[in-house]
Formats: C-alpha cells, sequence, structure tokens
C-alpha cells in the first residue's frame, strides 16, 4: 500500500509580501487607467475647449494668460479620432497592469519576469521625461519603479541561485 503525506504537511513556498504589494500596486493603478479611459471617452465629442476654459475660470486662473493660452491651443489640436486612440492606449496599459498584478497576487513566477521586464522598458522613457520636465511626482514615481526593478532583479536572480546545483559536474572539451 502507498502512502502519500497529507498536504498540510507538504513544503509551501512562503509568499512574498513585497510581490504581493508590487501587485495590489498594480491593480491600483489598473483602475485609475480603466476611469481615465472612461472618462476619455467620454470626452469624444464634446467641445474640449470650451470645456477646459470652464474649469480654469472655475479654478481663479487668469483666462487670458500665456500659459492658459498654450494649454488651449494643444487641447484644440486633439480631435475626437486622438481621443479615443489615447484611451485605447490607456486602457491597454491598464490591461497590463492587470495581467501583472493579478500574477504577482497569486504568486506566479511569470509575473514577476513581466514586470521586471516592463518596468524597466518603461525606465528610459520616465529619464527622458525628467531630463525635459523635471517635476517632484515624476521623480518620485521613477524612483519607486527603480526600486521595483532592482527589487525584482534580485529577487528572480536569488530564486535562479537557490534552484541552479552548485554541484553540477562542469565538462570541459579539450581540442
Amino acid at each position: 500500500m502507498q502512502q502519500t503525506l497529507p498536504t498540510s504537511n507538504r513544503p509551501k513556498e512562503e509568499t512574498n509580501r513585497w510581490l504581493v504589494l508590487i501587485g495590489v500596486a498594480k491593480l491600483l493603478k489598473a483602475v485609475l487607467f480603466v476611469a481615465l479611459g472612461f472618462g476619455a471617452l467620454r470626452l469624444v465629442h464634446r467641445d474640449l475647449v470650451s470645456l477646459v476654459t470652464h474649469w480654469i475660470v472655475d479654478m481663479r486662473f487668469d483666462p487670458e494668460g500665456r500659459m492658459v493660452n498654450l494649454i488651449l491651443e494643444k487641447i484644440a489640436l486633439i480631435s475626437p479620432h486622438k481621443l479615443r486612440l489615447i484611451s485605447t492606449a490607456i486602457f491597454c496599459y491598464a490591461a497590463l497592469d492587470v495581467l501583472e498584478g493579478t500574477g504577482l497576487v497569486l504568486g506566479k513566477r511569470w509575473a514577476e519576469y513581466l514586470t521586471l521586464i516592463v518596468t524597466a522598458s518603461f525606465l528610459p522613457w520616465e529619464f527622458f521625461e525628467i531630463i525635459h520636465k523635471p517635476n517632484w511626482p515624476k521623480c518620485i514615481f521613477t524612483l519607486l519603479n527603480i526600486g521595483v526593478v532592482l527589487y525584482l532583479a534580485a529577487y528572480l536572480q536569488k530564486r535562479l541561485r537557490a534552484h541552479t546545483p552548485s554541484s553540477m559536474p562542469v565538462h570541459v572539451h579539450k581540442t
């Protein structure tokens, strides 16, 4: 008769709280981006310039100011088609965050690699943005993303070392 161990006695891999925290942050970011995407879609057939002008007046900015006019000129260039493209890109980014976040919360190894690759791939763009238009929120989010990349790289490297037997024989080919 064959004995099997009860499932409670089997060694279970400990859940990494930092990975779960990163995953939850990704899921919260996804919720934010979904809301932004729907907000952008709601603006598709509206007069953006008059809407933003109304907001500017409500916030008591000078509607004749140079900066306000520059913003209104840029907004006037946004067509309904561009707004749909922007919202599509926002929804795609949200879907990527849902994929990463769900995978990390569920402890999936592929999500660790995906999050590392995706987060690292956005760093050059973030550096570019900071160099050209520096502000504190950009700097803080970039530092957080650098922290995530460094943590995931170290974590995955540690995991690889733990699963690579150091006593494997090395074959040397003589020529």
